[in-house]
């Protein structure tokens, strides 16, 4: 049963906040409609309660940096550790006092009064748990994430948004999609036909798997990338990127001889032959063919997403803020696709070349982390938090960064230094949509090694990223076969010091 962190209290309805949590196992969808406008009105007359966060955020911006980065590199620095514990780099003030960050995170240390940083996310496996960290699943194991279509999956956080969000009868403007994934493909650039589990939509049904952009552009930089005996020059744009590269969906491209009449003219007889496949439409299978046709539709008839993806619209000094990098563009196409009314995007920065790459520091951690991770980082996502709060978008707009664990506190002996797989302690960021700002959420210890303070999981991370979408993290989802599964897991908790 979901439970709320803190003491109980009484909202104007009557009902405590564990109260209007745990109502949400009575209806098949969680929350009826009904109950949703009730805890609506709780969060508007009583804004001091935890209900205030209820649906604060309008759309959403994941973040999801794979391979894990240090929290001892980045917002958990133990300056007075020994060196075989703090490293090298140096901390610097951020504009959140008593804050310190990287000295490699300059853009973002100005921005850190905006942000909550929790500290104190840990769980049982320390393994790249993409699955993990963004699904409802129990427990993970190495197998499983090297399988992403295994039944035994849950769906991706954006895929389950976009179920509820349809079956609680949210519209959205047609021909929008509402659950993009950027820059390509997850787990589609390393080598290995293998792609890793996470972002699809499991028993949901492909229909709601997120929809893929493809990165159109040339890298301008090389780097040698090892992976055991395997050493490659590898050109990667997530070192950096030409202007004219942007993004795209395939699907969005008609051909210069289909006119929209002719295209029009197909699909009135597309239409006349669905007419004799109605036993089919009442399958999960026929269902997702009849969304797929009427989205392939809706692309090929509006330029709407297709203009959104391409950043080569977008004024040099706006691209600029974000950096030239695979990663830094994709954050301003993710700004741009919620602005053309897409609920939510996520942006992954992913392994590129050779498996064992992005975050994954196991060697070369201090001259990968200086040269190729950090100054990337900064630039995004300080350009992204700056450009939403310019724009007036931010209040409403969730951006969450988070990745599969930490890193280990003691470095290990490898060439140029290396962090090994950790789970037992380490942190993620998140701005806006109801989350307060210049806030610290939990504490580790002197090496940063174990949580002291607040323990949360991964679980209650996306429990209250749905909250704050308007989404009942105790929903009820139906698998094909008609078996009700709740979206979050038993035990996982709603985090209120997160609120605004």
């Amino acid at each position: 049963m979901l439970r709320v962190l803190s003491a109980p209290r009484r909202l104007c309805t009557g009902l405590t906040r564990r109260d209007l949590l745990q109502v949400g196992g009575l209806g098949m969808l969680g929350l009826s409609a009904e109950r949703l406008l009730e805890l609506e009105s709780a969060a508007a007359e009583n804004p001091t309660s935890v209900a205030s966060g209820f649906g604060k955020a309008k759309r959403c911006i994941l973040l999801f940096l794979y391979g894990s980065p240090s929290q001892l590199e980045t917002f958990d620095m133990k300056p007075e550790a020994p060196v075989e514990i703090r490293g090298t780099m140096k901390p610097i003030p951020s504009s959140l006092a008593g804050l310190d960050v990287c000295e490699l995170l300059p853009q973002t240390a100005r921005i850190m009064d905006r942000v909550t940083v929790v500290r104190s996310i840990h769980h049982q496996h320390p393994v790249h748990g993409v699955a993990f960290a963004t699904t409802g699943i129990p427990s993970i194991d190495v197998g499983m994430e090297l399988r992403p279509y295994d039944p035994a999956h849950h769906p991706y956080f954006g895929s389950a948004v976009q179920y509820v969000d349809r079956q609680m009868g949210r519209q959205a403007e047609r021909g929008v999609p509402q659950n993009i994934g950027l820059p390509f493909p997850f787990s589609s650039q390393r080598t290995g036909e293998v792609h890793r589990a996470g972002p699809y939509a499991a028993f949901l049904g492909s229909q709601y798997h997120p929809l893929w952009a493809e990165f159109a552009g040339e890298p301008t930089r090389s780097v040698e990338k090892t992976l055991a005996a395997t050493k490659i020059d590898c050109r990667d744009p997530y070192l950096g990127t030409t202007a004219e590269s942007h993004f795209r969906l395939a699907t969005t491209e008609m051909p210069t001889e289909l006119t929209v009449d002719r295209l029009d003219r197909r699909r009135s007889l597309l239409q006349q032959l669905d007419g004799a496949r109605r036993d089919l439409e009442r399958t999960s299978s026929g269902s997702s063919l009849s969304s797929f046709q009427e989205m392939a539709f809706s692309l090929l008839t509006s330029d709407k997403v297709a203009t959104s993806l391409d950043v080569r619209r977008e004024s040099s000094a706006t691209r600029e803020l974000y950096g030239h990098t695979l990663f830094g563009q994709a954050c301003l196409a993710a700004r741009r696709t919620l602005e053309a009314g897409t609920r939510l995007v996520s942006v992954f920065w992913d392994e590129y070349g050779l498996a064992g790459d992005a975050w994954d520091t196991h060697w070369n951690h201090f001259p990968r982390m200086e040269d190729q991770l950090l100054p990337g980082f900064d630039r995004a996502f300080s350009g992204l938090i700056l450009d939403l709060e310019q724009r007036g978008m931010l209040e409403d707009t969730l951006v969450f960064c988070i990745s599969e664990h930490g890193r280990t506190p003691k470095l290990n002996r490898a060439k140029g230094g290396g962090r090994d797989h950790w789970s037992r302690a380490y942190s993620a960021l998140f701005a806006g949509g109801g989350v307060a700002r210049g806030n610290v959420v939990g504490a580790t210890d002197q090496h940063a090694g174990d949580v002291i303070d607040t323990p949360v999981s991964p679980k209650d991370v996306l429990a209250t990223m749905y909250f704050l979408l308007g989404i009942d993290p105790h929903t009820r989802l139906r698998d094909r076969a008609g078996r009700a599964h709740t979206l979050m897991p038993a035990g996982s908790h709603i985090i209120p010091q997160m609120f605004a």
